[in-house]
Protein backbone atom coordinates (compact mmCIF):
# COMPACT_ATOMS: atom_id res chain seq x y z
CA UNK A 1 0.00 0.00 0.00
CA UNK A 2 1.44 3.05 -0.78
CA UNK A 3 1.10 6.39 1.37
CA UNK A 4 -1.33 8.15 -1.02
CA UNK A 5 -3.38 4.73 -0.80
CA UNK A 6 -3.18 4.78 3.18
CA UNK A 7 -4.03 8.69 2.86
CA UNK A 8 -7.38 7.76 1.01
CA UNK A 9 -8.50 4.82 3.16
CA UNK A 10 -8.25 7.47 6.37
CA UNK A 11 -9.79 10.00 4.73
CA UNK A 12 -12.88 7.55 3.50
CA UNK A 13 -13.13 5.93 7.10
CA UNK A 14 -12.85 8.87 9.02
CA UNK A 15 -15.56 11.24 7.32
CA UNK A 16 -18.64 11.31 9.02
CA UNK A 17 -20.45 14.09 6.76
CA UNK A 18 -19.37 14.49 2.97
CA UNK A 19 -19.53 17.82 0.94
CA UNK A 20 -19.87 17.34 -2.98
CA UNK A 21 -19.15 19.31 -5.55
CA UNK A 22 -21.56 18.59 -8.23
CA UNK A 23 -20.24 18.74 -11.86
CA UNK A 24 -17.76 16.06 -11.75
CA UNK A 25 -17.66 14.21 -8.54
CA UNK A 26 -21.23 13.65 -8.89
CA UNK A 27 -21.98 14.03 -12.90
CA UNK A 28 -20.97 15.67 -15.83
CA UNK A 29 -23.38 18.39 -16.17
CA UNK A 30 -22.49 19.50 -19.56
CA UNK A 31 -22.47 16.33 -20.72
CA UNK A 32 -24.81 16.75 -23.67
CA UNK A 33 -24.79 20.68 -23.58
CA UNK A 34 -21.42 21.84 -23.86
CA UNK A 35 -20.17 24.04 -21.20
CA UNK A 36 -18.13 25.84 -24.44
CA UNK A 37 -21.58 26.63 -25.78
CA UNK A 38 -22.90 27.83 -22.80
CA UNK A 39 -20.56 30.33 -21.97
CA UNK A 40 -20.35 31.23 -26.06
CA UNK A 41 -24.31 31.65 -25.75
CA UNK A 42 -23.78 34.07 -22.08
CA UNK A 43 -20.61 36.36 -24.10
CA UNK A 44 -23.88 36.78 -26.82
CA UNK A 45 -26.06 37.89 -24.64
CA UNK A 46 -23.43 40.37 -23.10
CA UNK A 47 -22.88 42.01 -25.72
CA UNK A 48 -26.68 41.76 -27.08
CA UNK A 49 -27.20 44.30 -23.60
CA UNK A 50 -24.47 46.30 -24.90
CA UNK A 51 -21.97 45.53 -21.81
CA UNK A 52 -19.52 43.30 -24.29
CA UNK A 53 -16.91 46.02 -22.88
CA UNK A 54 -16.78 44.70 -20.22
CA UNK A 55 -15.25 41.34 -21.23
CA UNK A 56 -11.29 40.59 -21.87
CA UNK A 57 -10.29 38.12 -24.03
CA UNK A 58 -9.88 35.80 -21.90
CA UNK A 59 -13.69 35.70 -20.84
CA UNK A 60 -14.55 36.08 -24.41
CA UNK A 61 -12.94 32.37 -25.26
CA UNK A 62 -13.63 31.02 -21.66
CA UNK A 63 -14.85 27.12 -21.91
CA UNK A 64 -16.16 27.88 -18.67
CA UNK A 65 -19.36 30.32 -18.12
CA UNK A 66 -18.59 31.26 -14.71
CA UNK A 67 -15.84 33.24 -16.07
CA UNK A 68 -17.60 36.05 -18.28
CA UNK A 69 -20.31 36.03 -15.21
CA UNK A 70 -17.94 36.65 -12.45
CA UNK A 71 -16.18 39.77 -14.63
CA UNK A 72 -19.56 40.90 -15.46
CA UNK A 73 -20.06 40.83 -11.21
CA UNK A 74 -16.43 42.30 -10.73
CA UNK A 75 -17.60 45.56 -13.51
CA UNK A 76 -21.59 45.56 -11.76
CA UNK A 77 -21.81 44.28 -8.99
CA UNK A 78 -24.89 44.05 -7.59
CA UNK A 79 -26.67 45.33 -10.58
CA UNK A 80 -30.12 43.73 -12.63
CA UNK A 81 -27.75 43.01 -15.31
CA UNK A 82 -25.78 40.69 -12.81
CA UNK A 83 -28.86 39.46 -11.61
CA UNK A 84 -30.47 38.92 -15.27
CA UNK A 85 -27.65 36.85 -16.57
CA UNK A 86 -26.50 34.54 -13.00
CA UNK A 87 -31.07 33.80 -13.71
CA UNK A 88 -30.00 32.80 -17.55
CA UNK A 89 -27.28 30.71 -16.48
CA UNK A 90 -29.44 28.88 -13.74
CA UNK A 91 -32.52 28.18 -16.66
CA UNK A 92 -29.45 26.65 -18.82
CA UNK A 93 -27.87 24.90 -16.17
CA UNK A 94 -31.25 23.16 -15.51
CA UNK A 95 -31.89 22.48 -19.66
CA UNK A 96 -28.73 20.60 -19.08
CA UNK A 97 -29.82 18.28 -16.59
CA UNK A 98 -31.83 15.57 -18.49
CA UNK A 99 -28.79 14.84 -20.80
CA UNK A 100 -26.23 14.82 -17.89
CA UNK A 101 -23.92 11.81 -17.30
CA UNK A 102 -23.65 10.32 -14.00
CA UNK A 103 -19.62 10.20 -13.35
CA UNK A 104 -18.71 6.35 -13.34
CA UNK A 105 -19.34 4.42 -9.75
CA UNK A 106 -20.71 7.61 -8.72
CA UNK A 107 -24.58 6.65 -8.34
CA UNK A 108 -23.25 2.99 -5.93
CA UNK A 109 -20.93 4.77 -4.35
CA UNK A 110 -23.43 7.34 -2.90
CA UNK A 111 -26.03 4.50 -1.65
CA UNK A 112 -23.39 2.28 -0.48
CA UNK A 113 -21.98 5.54 1.85
CA UNK A 114 -25.04 7.28 2.39
CA UNK A 115 -26.23 3.64 4.09
CA UNK A 116 -23.36 3.89 6.55
CA UNK A 117 -24.72 6.55 8.70
CA UNK A 118 -22.34 9.27 7.14
CA UNK A 119 -24.42 12.31 6.01
CA UNK A 120 -24.61 14.59 2.65
CA UNK A 121 -24.49 17.58 0.93
CA UNK A 122 -23.51 19.48 -2.05
CA UNK A 123 -21.77 22.55 -2.39
CA UNK A 124 -21.55 23.52 -5.80
CA UNK A 125 -20.57 26.97 -7.87
CA UNK A 126 -24.06 25.45 -10.17
CA UNK A 127 -27.33 26.62 -9.05
CA UNK A 128 -28.71 24.55 -6.69
CA UNK A 129 -31.78 24.11 -8.57
CA UNK A 130 -29.81 22.07 -11.03
CA UNK A 131 -28.35 20.50 -8.19
CA UNK A 132 -31.83 19.11 -6.80
CA UNK A 133 -33.02 18.24 -10.44
CA UNK A 134 -30.29 16.08 -11.37
CA UNK A 135 -30.00 14.05 -7.92
CA UNK A 136 -34.15 13.73 -8.09
CA UNK A 137 -33.74 12.53 -12.02
CA UNK A 138 -31.01 9.69 -10.44
CA UNK A 139 -33.26 8.85 -7.00
CA UNK A 140 -30.78 10.23 -4.80
CA UNK A 141 -32.87 13.17 -3.94
CA UNK A 142 -32.91 11.18 -0.15
CA UNK A 143 -29.03 10.91 -0.01
CA UNK A 144 -28.80 15.14 0.05
CA UNK A 145 -31.09 17.09 1.92
CA UNK A 146 -28.60 19.50 2.08
CA UNK A 147 -27.41 20.99 -1.16
CA UNK A 148 -25.98 24.81 -1.12
CA UNK A 149 -25.21 26.26 -4.66
CA UNK A 150 -24.75 29.60 -6.36
CA UNK A 151 -26.33 32.55 -5.15
CA UNK A 152 -26.84 35.80 -6.75
CA UNK A 153 -24.04 36.95 -4.28
CA UNK A 154 -21.54 35.86 -6.88
CA UNK A 155 -18.57 36.71 -4.75
CA UNK A 156 -19.42 34.01 -2.24
CA UNK A 157 -18.83 31.04 -4.87
CA UNK A 158 -15.52 28.54 -4.63
CA UNK A 159 -13.14 29.23 -3.88
CA UNK A 160 -15.37 31.46 -0.90
CA UNK A 161 -15.95 28.69 1.59
CA UNK A 162 -19.53 30.31 2.15
CA UNK A 163 -21.69 27.39 0.47
CA UNK A 164 -19.34 24.43 2.50
CA UNK A 165 -19.67 26.79 5.74
CA UNK A 166 -23.41 27.44 5.23
CA UNK A 167 -23.66 22.99 4.48
CA UNK A 168 -21.73 22.57 8.20
CA UNK A 169 -23.56 24.44 10.51
CA UNK A 170 -27.02 23.08 8.58
CA UNK A 171 -25.57 19.87 9.27
CA UNK A 172 -24.68 20.45 12.54
CA UNK A 173 -20.75 19.09 11.11
CA UNK A 174 -17.58 18.77 12.79
CA UNK A 175 -14.81 19.83 10.33
CA UNK A 176 -12.60 17.63 12.17
CA UNK A 177 -14.75 14.39 10.25
CA UNK A 178 -15.90 16.32 6.95
CA UNK A 179 -14.57 15.40 3.68
CA UNK A 180 -14.83 17.62 0.61
CA UNK A 181 -14.86 15.70 -2.69
CA UNK A 182 -14.06 17.89 -5.72
CA UNK A 183 -12.28 18.44 -8.94
CA UNK A 184 -11.33 21.84 -9.05
CA UNK A 185 -8.58 24.02 -7.39
CA UNK A 186 -11.30 26.09 -5.78
CA UNK A 187 -12.80 22.96 -4.14
CA UNK A 188 -9.17 22.52 -2.46
CA UNK A 189 -9.13 26.16 -1.58
CA UNK A 190 -12.86 26.35 -0.37
CA UNK A 191 -12.09 23.34 2.14
CA UNK A 192 -8.60 24.81 3.41
CA UNK A 193 -10.68 27.48 4.19
CA UNK A 194 -13.17 26.05 5.86
CA UNK A 195 -11.09 23.67 7.93
CA UNK A 196 -12.53 20.58 6.01
CA UNK A 197 -10.45 17.68 4.31
CA UNK A 198 -9.93 17.59 0.89
CA UNK A 199 -10.26 14.44 -1.76
CA UNK A 200 -9.80 15.18 -5.22
CA UNK A 201 -11.14 13.45 -8.28
CA UNK A 202 -9.87 13.64 -11.66
CA UNK A 203 -11.50 12.52 -14.46
CA UNK A 204 -7.83 12.73 -16.90
CA UNK A 205 -4.24 14.02 -16.16
CA UNK A 206 -4.93 17.49 -16.92
CA UNK A 207 -7.53 18.03 -13.87
CA UNK A 208 -5.34 15.49 -12.08
CA UNK A 209 -2.16 18.08 -12.85
CA UNK A 210 -4.37 21.23 -11.62
CA UNK A 211 -4.85 20.02 -8.58
CA UNK A 212 -1.72 18.61 -7.81
CA UNK A 213 -0.42 21.74 -8.48
CA UNK A 214 -2.84 23.78 -5.98
CA UNK A 215 -1.67 21.16 -3.57
CA UNK A 216 -4.33 18.54 -3.34
CA UNK A 217 -2.25 15.42 -1.34
CA UNK A 218 -4.43 12.60 -2.22
CA UNK A 219 -6.53 12.78 -5.92
CA UNK A 220 -8.20 9.48 -7.29
CA UNK A 221 -9.08 8.80 -11.06
CA UNK A 222 -11.98 6.49 -10.32
CA UNK A 223 -15.29 6.88 -8.17
CA UNK A 224 -14.54 2.72 -7.65
CA UNK A 225 -11.57 3.84 -5.19
CA UNK A 226 -13.71 4.86 -2.55
CA UNK A 227 -16.57 2.36 -3.25
CA UNK A 228 -14.22 -0.23 -2.85
CA UNK A 229 -13.17 1.38 0.48
CA UNK A 230 -16.40 1.87 1.44
CA UNK A 231 -17.92 -1.55 0.70
CA UNK A 232 -15.11 -2.62 3.38
CA UNK A 233 -16.26 -0.59 5.99
CA UNK A 234 -17.46 -2.74 9.10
Amino acid sequence: MTAETARLASLVTSARYVLWDLDGPICRLFAGYPAHEIANELVDKIDQLGMGVLLTEKERSAFDSHQPLRRVHEQRRGSDLVLELEEWLTQRELRAVPKAMPTPHADPLIRTWSSRDVRFAITTNNAALAAVAYVESRELKDCFPYVYGRTQDLDLMKPNPYCLEEAIKAMGADPSVTLMIGDAPTDLQAAQQAGVSFLGYARNETKERMLRDAGAEVVVGSMEQILDIVRALP
